[in-house]
């Protein structure tokens, strides 16, 4: 099943630059193969299900691996059964809307 996730990582107990933990997550998710978008919230991700949480799961694992002794995860997930849409698809749909309203 694919799924788009907009997904959130917040080291605790840590430096207040969060930057060398959202960086390495930045690289598993890209290793993965994953299409993703940062943003100044988290970063969405798009591809199948399994391979998704298993980023997630991944990313957990190397923060605590860097010394991070707690973590916070928040997920937003979307499915569709009716077609398949990426994460492109869903922005440019509104962009469109927006300069269409505009005219």
């Amino acid at each position: 099943m694919k799924v788009i996730v907009d997904f959130c990582i917040t080291p605790l107990n840590v430096e207040a630059s969060l930057t060398p933990y959202i960086a390495e997550c930045q690289l598993i998710i890209a290793e993965m193969g994953l299409a993703h978008q940062l943003h100044a919230y988290g970063t969405n991700i798009e591809g199948e299900w399994e391979v998704v949480m298993e980023s997630i799961k991944r990313c957990h694992a190397r923060l605590h691996e860097m010394g991070v002794p707690r973590l916070s995860t928040q997920l937003k997930i979307g499915t569709r059964t009716d077609r398949e849409q990426t994460m492109l698809e869903k922005v440019e749909h509104v962009r469109t809307f927006l300069t269409e309203q505009s005219v």
